[in-house]
């Protein structure tokens, strides 16, 4: 019988403690972040003024579907902060549910609760979050130019649904990329400090 190994346990239970707090803080932290900037109820003007990230990545999204609509295009403007419409057409409005933190949230906190120094883990988050926001980025224009040309979706899928679906694919394809670094970069630490043999070195007597 296999002896029980209480650094295993420990090192499983300090993970899973670490990837959930991380991600109740990100996740939870940003929802109480929405509920404070949005006018009415608990709105705090120093919070939405200094602290409105949800508000920053809204306007990122939309300014990425400008982008990316004008390469495939077609003209757009913002009518306000939430919504992005096509001259002369329809448009497409980017509620809070659409920008994607709680995918954001489950990167980072895999990422912050894995070994490694605070510089690959940094560079690991960007990597992912940068990659998250380009789908999303992709999914909006989508919406907006098949609402636009009235494009027979191949799928009675919701598009929120198909993102969900696209992007966990996307961080799981990634988590892999992330564990063969880690195992590739283990594997190097081991070889550099595995002691060297000097029998090449004895010489005939």
């Amino acid at each position: 019988m296999q002896a029980f190994n209480f650094r295993t346990l420990y090192s499983n239970s300090a993970y899973f403690i670490k990837f959930t707090g991380a991600f109740c803080v990100l996740y939870f932290g940003t929802k109480f972040i929405i509920g404070i900037t949005v006018p009415g109820g608990y709105y705090s003007p120093f919070v939405a003024r200094y602290f409105d990230y949800p508000g920053l990545l809204r306007s990122s999204l939309l300014q990425g579907t400008r982008v990316l609509a004008a390469i495939a295009g077609f003209d757009t403007f913002k009518v306000d902060s939430y919504v992005i419409r096509i001259v002369n057409g329809t448009g497409v409005r980017l509620v809070y549910s659409c920008l994607g933190y709680g995918l954001l949230s489950f990167w980072i906190a895999f990422i912050f609760a894995n070994n490694g120094s605070w510089l690959k883990k940094a560079g690991w988050m960007l990597a992912g979050c940068f990659f998250i926001w380009l789908i999303n980025v992709v999914r909006i224009t989508l919406v907006l130019i098949s609402n636009y040309q009235q494009w027979k979706t191949p799928v009675t899928m919701d598009h929120h649904t198909l993102f969900n679906i696209t992007v966990y694919i996307a961080i799981f394809c990634m988590i892999w990329l992330f564990n063969r670094a880690e195992k590739k970069q283990a594997v190097k630490e081991a070889a550099e400090q595995a002691p060297v043999s000097d029998h090449n070195n004895i010489l005939p007597n």
